[in-house]
């Protein structure tokens, strides 16, 4: 059913105005403007998932380089979370990854981010270390959890 109702393309320049206004929602310490332009820029993967003809609802964006890629961001709006959108974008970019000939996938996630350590767990990622104080956080600083799974 997903892959008739959700369509993904690439990310345009005129799509930051709806994919900031999930950003901003989403985190306590959202990406800035200049970030996403930056990535776009440098022609990382970046991605957008519209629901139907409808609004646009989720990003993913990835670099990729020497057979490794690197999942910067990925995110979901509030409304459509939990109905396996995450899991369809992250699929995607996987195999968006595995065509640029990469061999392992990275990326860090937040200890307090339960529902993405999930996500990211339930699809063959596994933890392979920490980056100490690595996230802004209302108390300070928290760690990121550095997560990997080989792409077949």
């Amino acid at each position: 059913v997903a892959d008739d109702l959700w369509h993904m393309r690439p990310m345009r320049e005129s799509d930051l105005p709806q994919v900031l206004d999930i950003e901003q929602v989403s985190y306590d310490f959202p990406w800035k403007p200049g970030i996403f332009l930056d990535c776009l820029k440098m022609e990382y993967c970046c991605e957008v998932l519209h629901e139907g003809v409808g609004a646009l609802r989720a990003y993913g964006l990835m670099s990729t380089a020497v057979g490794e890629a690197h999942l910067l961001n990925l995110c979901v709006a509030p409304v459509c979370r939990r109905t396996g959108m995450a899991r369809f974008l992250l699929n995607h970019l996987i195999e968006q990854a595995r065509q640029r000939e990469s061999y392992v996938m990275f990326l860090e996630v937040r200890p307090s981010n339960r529902g993405a350590l999930a996500l990211y767990r339930q699809n063959g990622f596994s933890e392979i270390g920490r980056r100490p104080r690595y996230y802004p956080a209302a108390g300070g600083r928290e760690d990121a959890i550095i997560l990997s799974r080989d792409i077949e």
